[in-house]
């Protein structure tokens, strides 16, 4: 590869580490609001099939990202992003903390009591978050590389799956112990809320596996890569 373009790579890199923090670290604000994603009423173990927070709504992007990022450019980069998002979560968990602590003036628009009901659940929130997400998210990248391994480079689409199916189990299940140990969700909503997070999550992993195919192919064409070649970074 020439030098300009491995400096294009570099940048997409950096979009793509982007893109990665951003799904990461909204997933950790935006837990607290549930809806229904499927309008069909179905209860398991006495909850909702079909009812999870809106924080799961950006997180299979990074599971996504991180194996878009494993096939192209390798497990270490795959890991450095990992590692970025941790810090961006510590990162915001502080900012939160210090905007929670700061007194509202009379007349501001946000009280105290609303922003603390809103946000100051995100402390707990993104502790249990982190402590899934990093070890989802490595269990994730070293079963990926597995299967790449053993398969030689070819069949994209079980690798993506196995990966992130079985990752993604091990994210909802830490993530919904965690924030029922600290008594932000009742225990006798974790069944309902682990079936359906997982559900989801692996429905959505199905789906994106076209896209991961497209992306694989427009950086193989991008860059001349032969199929199990990686792009190695300046």
């Amino acid at each position: 590869m020439t030098i300009k373009d491995k400096l294009a790579a570099q940048k997409i890199y950096l979009f793509l580490a982007a893109l990665f923090i951003t799904s990461l670290v909204v997933s950790n604000l935006i837990f607290q609001k549930f809806f229904y994603w499927y309008p069909f009423d179905v209860e398991v173990f006495g909850s909702k099939l079909f009812e999870i927070s809106v924080g799961i709504l950006p997180y299979p992007i990074t599971f996504l990202i991180t194996d878009l990022i494993s096939e192209i450019y390798g497990k270490k980069r795959a890991n450095q992003v990992v590692i970025a998002g941790i810090f961006a979560s510590v990162f915001s968990l502080l900012i939160i903390w210090a905007a929670d602590s700061v007194p509202a003036i009379p007349n501001s628009p946000i009280q105290d009591s609303l922003f603390t009901k809103v946000f100051g659940n995100s402390v707990i929130a993104v502790f249990a978050s982190m402590s899934a997400y990093l070890f989802a998210q490595f269990i994730d990248i070293q079963v990926y590389h597995f299967w790449k391994k053993l398969t030689q480079g070819k069949h994209l689409w079980l690798r993506n799956n196995f990966s992130t199916w079985f990752s993604q189990f091990i994210d909802t299940f830490s993530v919904v112990f965690l924030l029922c140990i600290f008594e932000i969700i009742p225990w006798e909503s974790f069944k309902g809320l682990l079936i359906s997070g997982f559900l989801f999550k692996v429905l959505v992993a199905f789906f994106d596996t076209p896209f991961l195919y497209l992306g694989v192919h427009l950086f193989r064409k991008r860059f001349n890569l032969k199929v199990n070649e990686e792009i190695e970074l300046i």
